[in-house]
């Protein structure tokens, strides 16, 4: 909405008394029913949370259908607040990383190791904290699992924006030097919008990849106190435990109906919106359109309510701090040399530190061949991760290119591809486990596809993102030259897309590496099968309780995750940056 006819609009009839204006049409009246209707379920499921802790004994998780809606508005309220959790995460420490080379040198390696680090070993330490924080209510056990899903969204995310935000085009950069904006409007007006396309389908993703882990976080344990928080998450995992394939496709199917719920209320009217965002001199002929965006817009009565919000939002948006308010602080050149040097000491010291520190506790209780044979697993877990990620990008891109070339399609795709994505990827595992079992396959090969099901999707919401904000003006060029299948891959289309994919690729290679410690080792019932590798090494050390080995195990994946990130997608980032770039 353009601030100048909000600020006329409500010159003209402060907030938005008119008579005309106050007359509501059939789209404000159903603009109105979907809103409070959102309020009403936010407000019971928030106050659902607060209650006392005891409650969840006294109203276990059970398998009747009648509480499946009310689970479901659980887990949905639990990933919203995670996903809001991620976005002033990302807007943080993505900006800080792709500003400062400083922060830099700290920030990019902690995400590597973060995103490699299983959920379970960030619950092990956070439930406690978080139940000390809310003694004796249920809040300090929903905290824990809504921190447990934003560790599952938050990377992806953060690397999304940080790889835009170095990717920006720099006529566009130049401009804003040029005009002297401040880091506040400079982030508001440039790096924002231009990262908005490519954030809102990794959000989406992110969503969608927390669904994943919801069982292991609704179902929690803190020593010999079990807690099953009411969600979807408890649901399946109750029923899995009890083989009920019946209460298994019920929780599916409850499933897709949120996602489609939330896709068509919320994911679909940003889409549309943030497609002015699109860094293109041509007009794309075709544009995404949302039911809900398009109500929104014809609703008068809803607009002219909202109209003092969004001007207050647009005046903060555009502050602008004066030359003589705001100024970088200026640091001769060896003095800033030397503070580099000093910080990048620091960090040694701290990593060094860190080091000593593993190295010490491993040693109490294992030896060289314990270290050893964690490697030698470590390289068989990686060359699956490398075949899978290969595999997964020359299935993907294609297909993900096509989409975002037509809008139309991902309009139809999108609701789809949100629900494959966070189709819980353990409701296969007995399939697979029977599969295996009745026709004598290898585990060591065919549980291995379980590893990239549920992270195959970063690859391909991120090339849609990147196909979707691919500038008209460069398509039209390629059509005018008509250039061939090949060239057009190898010229304009690898080019457009490769930052997004390089996003993508990364994330999507570490969450395999965290997904090998649930897919690694399968089973149904009495039947339990295991693929040799580092994922079935830390979930047998975590199973028998050997905490050595666990930390010995998340030790070695940290480091062959911190190892392929510098030799391999590191470089493609800088090569993303500086061949790549929309100049």
């Amino acid at each position: 909405m353009n601030i100048r006819a909000v600020t006329d609009s409500v010159r003209a009839a402060p907030l938005g008394i008119r008579a005309r204006g106050l007359l509501p049409n059939l789209y404000d009246i159903v603009a109105f029913v979907v809103i409070a209707g959102v309020f009403v379920a936010l407000a019971h499921a928030a106050r659902e949370m607060g209650a006392p802790l005891s409650g969840l004994d006294l109203t276990p998780v059970t398998l009747d259908p009648a509480n499946l809606p009310e689970y479901a508005l659980r887990t949905t309220l639990r990933m919203f607040a995670a996903i809001l959790a991620s976005l002033l995460f990302t807007f943080v420490v993505a900006t800080l990383a792709a500003k400062s080379r400083k922060a830099e040198l700290v920030i990019v390696p902690a995400l590597d190791i973060l995103q490699s680090v299983p959920v379970l070993g960030f619950l092990t330490f956070t439930v406690v904290f978080f139940m000390g924080l809310f003694p004796g209510s249920q809040l300090g056990v929903e905290c824990a699992a809504i921190f447990a899903i934003f560790t599952s969204q938050a990377w992806n995310m953060a690397f999304s924006f940080y790889q835009s935000l170095r990717t920006i085009p720099g006529d566009l950069d130049e401009v804003t030097r040029q005009f002297r904006f401040s880091p506040w409007l400079r982030f508001w007006r440039l790096e924002l919008p231009f990262a908005a396309p490519g954030l809102i389908w990794n959000t989406m993703m992110s969503m969608s990849g927390g669904w994943f882990f919801v069982v292991a976080s609704e179902a929690i344990t803190v020593g010999d106190t079990s807690v099953k928080l009411p969600g979807i998450g408890s649901w399946l995992a109750l029923a899995i435990e009890r083989q009920d394939l019946r209460a298994v496709g019920l929780a599916v199917a409850t499933m897709a109906v949120v996602i489609l719920a939330y896709d068509q209320l919320l994911f679909r009217p940003i889409v549309a919106w943030a497609d002015k965002f699109r860094f293109e001199q041509t007009a794309a002929q075709q544009r995404p359109r949302s039911w809900v965006y398009d109500l929104v817009r014809r609703a008068r009565l809803v607009r002219r309510i909202f109209a003092p919000v969004v001007l207050v939002a647009g005046r903060l948006a555009m502050i602008r701090l004066s030359a003589t308010t705001w100024r970088a602080p200026s640091v001769p050149g060896k003095l800033g040399k030397i503070g580099e040097i000093v910080w990048l000491a620091i960090v040694l010291a701290g990593a060094a530190y860190a080091l000593w520190f593993t190295v010490a506790y491993l040693r109490a209780a294992l030896g060289i061949s314990d270290v050893a044979e964690a490697v030698e697993l470590g390289f068989l877990t990686f060359l699956r991760v490398a075949v899978l990620i290969a595999v997964a990008s020359v299935i993907w891109v294609p297909i993900g290119v096509w989409i975002g070339l037509r809008p139309w399609a991902a309009e139809r795709v999108q609701p789809l591809a949100q629900f494959l994505a966070a189709f819980p990827a353990n409701v296969l595992f007995p399939m697979a486990v029977v599969a295996i079992v009745a026709w004598k396959l290898d585990p060591n090969i065919w549980l291995s596809p379980l590893m990239v099901l549920g992270t195959q999707w970063y690859i391909l919401f991120n090339v849609i993102a990147g196909a979707s904000a691919f500038p008209t003006d460069l398509r039209e060029a390629s059509t005018l030259y008509r250039l061939r299948t090949w060239q057009w891959w190898r010229k304009v289309v690898i080019p457009g897309i490769f930052p997004y994919y390089v996003t993508g690729a990364l994330t999507a290679s570490g969450g395999s590496w965290n997904a090998s410690i649930v897919a690694e080792v399968a089973s149904w019932g009495d039947t339990r099968l295991k693929a040799a590798g580092l994922g079935a090494y830390i979930a047998q050390a975590t199973e028998a309780g050997d905490y050595h080995r666990v930390v010995l195990g998340i030790a070695v994946m940290s480091v062959f995750v911190i190892a392929c990130n510098r030799l391999l997608w590191r470089p493609l980032y800088r090569v993303a940056e500086r061949r790549f770039r929309l100049d």
